[in-house]
């Protein structure tokens, strides 16, 4: 190599990862504050620090931003879940451990938790065409565990698993709304209030799915 031709630059891999990632929690915090209809991309640059041409180096828009940030939290979450699902370990501790990690996805972070059970909620279009098929997933996973466990006589085989997978979300859906709509109050603010919830709500879907057969 000629001794006065310039050096490469070294490329750093993690770099627009690492953007990309303050870009989206940066608009996690625009989105829970301010709502998602009334936030502007110029907002979300100002946030994460970045000039407004930036965003559009990693999202096509606005739409976009929320859609990424509902796939990327929620596909981490269904990644998970996979590993979960395929455990070898008693059903019933499987289904608590599936409780435990959707909301221990938001514990500590009620501004994600706005986002994803409020915010998305504003687009009936983007819910359908960028949530149905995360959501679809994740309700089929947890309906594979139901069936393992009636298939093992563990759960009454008169309900039908994809009901219960919906029953399941459906409350803990619930849960995770009333905690992030809680503002200040006590108990919303109180470390641990989501979890000493999900744990109730489990017990409470677990006898459900048992019925009478531990108290027969």
């Amino acid at each position: 190599m000629n001794a006065h031709s310039p050096k490469p630059k070294p490329k750093p891999s993690r770099a627009p990862t690492d953007k990309r990632e303050r870009i989206l929690e940066a608009a996690i915090r625009v989105f829970a504050q301010g709502g998602f209809y009334a936030t502007r991309v110029s907002d979300i640059a100002r946030e994460a620090g970045v000039a407004d041409g930036t965003i559009y180096l990693y999202f096509e828009n606005k739409d976009d931003v929320l859609i990424s940030i509902f796939q990327d939290r929620i596909g981490k979450l269904i990644e998970v879940l996979r590993e979960v699902a395929a455990r070898d370990e008693p059903v019933d501790k499987r289904v608590r451990r599936i409780i435990e990690l959707q909301l221990g996805l938001l514990e500590g972070r009620r501004d994600l938790a706005e986002v994803i059970t409020v915010n998305l909620r504003q687009s009936s279009k983007l819910l359908k065409q960028y949530g149905a098929p995360l959501f679809t997933e994740y309700l089929e996973l947890i309906a594979s565990v139901i069936a393992e466990g009636q298939k093992s006589g563990v759960f009454r085989k008169d309900v039908s698993p994809r009901v219960a997978a919906r029953a399941l979300w459906g409350g803990l859906d619930g849960l995770a709304l009333t905690w992030a709509l809680g503002g200040n109050s006590d108990d919303a603010a109180r470390d641990g209030a989501l979890h000493k919830a999900a744990q109730q709500w489990g017990e409470l879907f677990l006898d459900g799915l048992r019925g009478g057969m531990d108290h027969a």
